[in-house]
């Protein structure tokens, strides 16, 4: 757990707190029957969308998306980091925040910090040694106190220079994986006297990347000379998810320059080059496209963002695609821009060649989401004829619904409609749902798409519905081991849950979320917990999630297995060796199904 804060004083903390408490003494409530309501704090709106669940202890916005515990509230609305959200609600309800050493963990969060921590001096010094890695660095523009400023290092060209240096014993070399710094050999000859694993990082420029606090979480790689890939990123880790963390916001925040805006780039060295240029409020994202946390986090900082790409096709591409991400968050009060460069430049070469002010001079250019959206969309069609008009209008209907309803939306349906040709209002009436207006009509739901590899409704995801909704239910459930090895997406996670459940229960569906935050899946969850659930009797959903269960046992498994074999015997006839199978499994089934009839 994130500051090594026990998972036990976790889950009580969260039991005990009263979220309407937390949030009311911040953000007016009204009762409205069994929960309690409130105009969203994290968007502007005039009817209220946000509601909180003393029974669930969890809040929503049916608007904005906004969602979590007591603990995800604090964070959002007081921009606390975890640890301090957890002493800010245990102060609230009197407890005293105990700290654990990690010592049941294979490795803690804090060893992987002194490890990367580790990593970086050695790849810091290494580049004092190496004449090639501290030229190429000088060719490409940087300076030593840049160089300094952000940790830049260099991965020596061996297969063992940090093994060598950090692994010498079998644990050692355990933390070094963990951390994602040396890779495990598979196959013949794995075993050999580095203990089968190697250096992930192998003769290439280290750019460390910190979190909040400025502890080294992860590393990027880049390539002195040719070779594939240009940039190797560490592996996601126990202290490093690259969908929430953003390269140079460290370095950014210890500037002294204020931040009123951030400039999201692509790559760490147009980073660091923007960043000694003077550009000290540039950041990049790591390898991946902008997501939702990525801008929920930059929005806590300041209310305007410029999106740099290049000007070439993917750079277009992936502008697009942040565009696409970043609509939920358009409204009043927010600069959303893009900027695309010139023609064979990137930031790190243009801002290189033409200095800061110049820079700055493009960027003050940069197109406002609105006007972007609507020049893309224009660009595809024909508006001399009212066919491109009437497809134009048609292409921006899913996109404007994905931006909450407010001014904003209002003054972007006020600029499509020139474009159409005509009435914003009448525009506003075909765009929307049918007798709803920009202005009364509610704020859309949040449109989330979880990510367990299943349906809008498929059996899984109404059974994890319903168990975070009635965690209690799991008491009673049996036979979901069987899923635990199930090519059935979302069965593996279902199982899990029950599992966890049935050993430490728990009492209501924000402790579920708050076990699961730093897990991978833990994202899953969290959008899974917002999902409407209809079942209010925790005996009717128990007996769901167990027919969803007895289901997929029968699609999937042992019992698959079986009905395969009993139609072969009926149809064509088993071989010996099939029969026996057949006998152990049909074994197997009997005594599966006893102790069910026992429990």
């Amino acid at each position: 757990m994130a500051g090594l804060i026990p998972q036990h004083f976790i889950d009580e903390l969260v039991a005990r707190a009263d979220i309407v408490e937390v949030i009311g003494s911040r953000v007016p409530l009204k009762k409205a029957g069994r929960e309690f309501k409130a105009c969203c704090p994290f968007h502007g709106e005039k009817t209220p969308s946000f509601t909180v669940s003393q029974t669930k202890q969890f809040y929503h916005c049916f608007g904005c998306g906004a969602h979590g515990t007591a603990i995800g509230f604090l964070m959002e609305y007081d921009k606390l980091g975890f640890v301090e959200a957890v002493e800010e609600l245990a102060s609230h309800v009197g407890l005293e925040v105990p700290r654990e050493a990690g010592a049941k963990r294979e490795s803690s969060s804090d060893d992987l910090y002194e490890v990367l921590g580790r990593a970086a001096q050695f790849f810091r010094d290494s580049l004092k040694d190496n004449a090639r890695a501290g030229d190429y660095l000088k060719k490409r523009g940087l300076d030593e106190d840049t160089a300094l400023r952000f940790g830049i290092g260099y991965a020596p060209d061996s297969w063992n220079a940090l093994l060598k240096r950090f692994g010498s014993s079998d644990p050692a070399r355990r933390k070094l994986l963990a951390a994602g710094l040396i890779i495990e050999r598979t196959g013949a000859g794995a075993r050999d006297t580095d203990g089968g694993f190697y250096d992930r990082f192998r003769d290439r420029v280290m750019f460390p990347i910190r979190d909040a606090r400025g502890r080294v979480i992860a590393f990027g790689g880049r390539i002195i000379d040719s070779g594939e890939p240009k940039y190797l990123n560490s592996p996601e880790t126990s202290v490093f998810h690259k969908g929430k963390e953003l390269y140079g916001l460290y370095e950014a925040r210890q500037s002294r320059q204020a931040l009123t805006r951030l400039l999201i780039v692509e790559g760490y060295m147009d980073v660091v080059r923007l960043h000694q240029a003077g550009l000290t409020y540039a950041l990049a994202t790591l390898g991946t496209a902008t997501t939702s946390e990525h801008l929920n986090r930059i929005f806590r900082l300041t209310a305007e963002v410029v999106f740099c790409f290049d000007g070439d096709r993917a750079g277009r591409a992936a502008a697009w695609r942040a565009l696409e991400n970043a609509l939920p968050q358009a409204r009043e009060g927010r600069q959303i821009r893009f900027m695309f460069l010139p023609e064979g430049h990137d930031p790190d070469s243009l801002v290189g060649e033409e200095g800061r002010e110049a820079f700055e001079k493009r960027l003050a250019g940069a197109l406002p989401l609105s006007e972007y959206l609507v020049e893309q969309l224009a660009s595809q069609l024909d508006l001399e004829h009212i066919d491109g008009r009437a497809r134009l209008a048609e292409l921006a209907k899913p996109l404007l619904r994905r931006i909450p309803a407010g001014v904003y939306q209002e003054l972007l349906i006020d600029r499509l409609a020139q474009q159409v040709g005509m009435p914003a209002t009448k525009l506003a009436t075909l765009l929307l749902e049918p007798g709803e207006t920009a202005t009364a009509r509610p704020a859309p739901r949040s449109n989330f798409k979880p990510s367990l590899g299943v349906g809008r409704g498929s059996l899984v995801r109404q059974a994890i519905t319903l168990l975070l909704n009635h965690p209690e239910g799991a008491k009673a459930i049996v036979g979901a081991e069987e899923l635990t090895q199930s090519a059935q997406p979302g069965a593996p996670l279902l199982a899990q849950l029950i599992s966890e459940l049935k050993s430490r229960p728990a009492p209501n569906k924000a402790v579920v979320v708050e076990r699961w935050r730093e897990r991978p899946e833990g994202i899953h969850l969290d959008k899974l917990a917002v999902a409407e659930c209809l079942v209010t009797d925790p005996k009717a959903a128990a007996r769901d999630i167990q027919m969803t269960i007895d289901r997929l046992r029968r699609e999937s498994g042992p019992s698959k297995r079986t009905n395969e074999l009993l139609r072969k015997a009926e149809e064509s006839g088993l071989t010996s060796q099939e029969k026996l199978e057949l006998q152990g499994l049909l074994s197997a089934r009997s005594g599966r199904e006893t102790t069910r009839r026992k429990g």
